[in-house]
């Protein structure tokens, strides 16, 4: 039941909307996510069939405003493809 707070959040963008319409879902997942624990995950909360997990990691960035230093949180993204014809309502 642990594995559900894996992902954080779906990762709504124009780029993640488009790769929707081909079964392909985008997810902020945990840091220490591994892909068959976000498939254990997605299959648990929206109850559809996962087919492959892809994994982003985007690195933290230094931020600088005048002068304060200080740095952008880094995340880590899961595209999930379903398999085909199953589909998720998220963030309508």
């Amino acid at each position: 039941m642990a594995d559900i707070f894996l992902l954080k959040k779906p990762w709504i963008t124009e780029k993640s909307t488009d790769l929707s319409k081909s079964g392909k879902y985008v997810f902020v997942v945990k840091s220490g996510a591994k892909k068959p624990e976000i498939k254990k995950a997605v299959k648990e909360v929206y109850k559809v069939d996962v087919v492959a997990v892809n994994i982003i990691n985007k690195p933290s960035k230094s931020k600088r405003v005048g002068a304060l230093k200080g740095s952008q949180a880094g995340y880590k993204k899961a595209i999930v493809t379903l398999k085909e014809g199953q589909k998720i309502e998220v963030g309508q």
